[in-house]
């Protein structure tokens, strides 16, 4: 063995035994989908390669860092990002977090996903304080999906062309503050959380908002219910609108099967509210996937676990659109059903398909049925 490679075999071994808490990971997730609308097919394939660290430094603090090698088609190629890249600390009643981490509101649709900056919580009597902000002009665009205007939605499908890597790979540059409250036991029973958000848009999109949003979970024995909303605020152009989103529903979870039902609504274009506009874009839905605004959906939704490592999942939804002026706004609903095999914990491959049915609606009831099957394999290496 020459010289040099035992120098660097030597330096590894220090290294690791200096940092008797680090620990790695690997995971590999594989996600392939073939869907039909009218006489046009669409195949996208997905793959991203996630190598992941903890260091565990002192009693109540933690290093995390992950990153992604995305590969892709339309068009075929590799795309690489840091995903995670914190810092954690706890005291006695405090916590801090700093660097690329993730961050949730309520209700999990206005603003969701990794951004960068910093948190600081408080646990009292009186509930859990929080404060943080972030930016997300760092951010690859697709991670972040951020799309509150049309040149931002432009901009976001646009592929990633790496001779104009720094107009075609960043996310649009957003600061994101929030500052949240949340009980879980609000006398005894109640899980409460609120928040109130905001955003500053740092380009020339001139698009600013806040958000005031809640969620309540009551559980009952083998039942459970939510009800949650947002009211928004936005500037734009010298000009102010508000816009509403809520949700409401119930669940029923027993030893092997599951039942909930779900309601979201998002305000649209009208006389007295404007389009919901959330800040980081999701789609609802396994089919349509359309994004969350001027939308209402209804969902039911049954699990059932066939074996230890077997599970059957069956969705329905319907879509209505909510602008007013508009004579038909019945979208059609959807169906759609997934297999599940779990043999390992470290192992997942996931099977579904479903259809999406124009005819049930009224806005383009003589439209093709949409349909789409979807295989994902997730294995995790640690």
């Amino acid at each position: 063995m020459r010289k040099g490679q035992v120098l660097l075999c030597s330096l590894l071994i220090v290294s690791c035994s200096l940092l008797p808490g680090l620990e790695f990971g690997l995971l590999l997730d594989q996600n392939v989908d073939y869907s039909r609308i009218g006489d046009d097919t669409f195949f996208n394939y997905m793959g991203i390669l996630i190598p992941q660290a903890t260091w565990l430094f002192g009693e109540t603090g933690e290093l995390f860092v992950s990153a992604g090698l995305n590969y892709q088609n339309d068009p075929w190629g590799f795309v690489p990002e840091l995903l995670e890249a914190r810092v954690f600390w706890r005291s006695r009643i405090t916590d801090f977090t700093f660097g690329r981490m993730a961050y949730d509101d309520p209700l999990g649709y206005v603003a969701s996903g990794l951004f960068d900056g910093g948190q600081v919580s408080f646990d009292t009597e009186a509930g859990t304080f929080s404060a943080g902000a972030w930016y997300t002009g760092l951010l690859y665009k697709r991670r972040a999906s951020i799309e509150m205007t049309e040149t931002e939605f432009a901009n976001n499908n646009l592929p990633l062309d790496y001779n104009d890597f720094f107009n075609t790979y960043f996310a649009p540059r957003r600061l994101l503050w929030a500052l949240d409250w949340g009980h879980m036991g609000l006398g005894e029973r109640v899980l409460t959380r609120f928040s109130l958000l905001g955003q500053f848009d740092l380009t020339d999109e001139d698009l600013h908002s806040q958000y005031l949003v809640g969620k309540m979970i009551i559980p009952a024995g083998a039942f459970g219910f939510n009800l949650g909303g947002c009211f928004q605020l936005i500037q734009q152009g010298g000009e102010m609108y508000r816009a509403f989103s809520a949700e409401a529903g119930a669940a029923w979870t027993g030893s092997f099967h599951g039942l909930s039902l779900l309601g979201r609504y998002s305000s649209g274009y009208g006389d007295t509210l404007n389009a919901f506009v959330p800040f980081t874009a999701q789609t609802h839905g396994y089919v349509l996937q359309p994004g969350f605004s001027g939308l209402s959906i209804f969902s039911l939704d049954y699990t059932a676990r066939l074996h230890r490592t077997f599970s059957l999942g069956l969705s329905t939804s319907y879509f209505m659109l909510t602008s007013s002026g508009l004579d038909d706004r019945r979208l059609g609903g959807e169906i759609f059903g997934g297999l599940y095999w779990s043999p390992v914990s470290d192992i997942s491959i996931n099977l579904g398909g479903g259809a999406f049915l124009p005819s049930l609606g009224n806005v383009a009831p003589d439209d093709d049925v949409y349909w789409r099957v979807e295989l994902n394999a997730v294995i995790s290496f640690f």
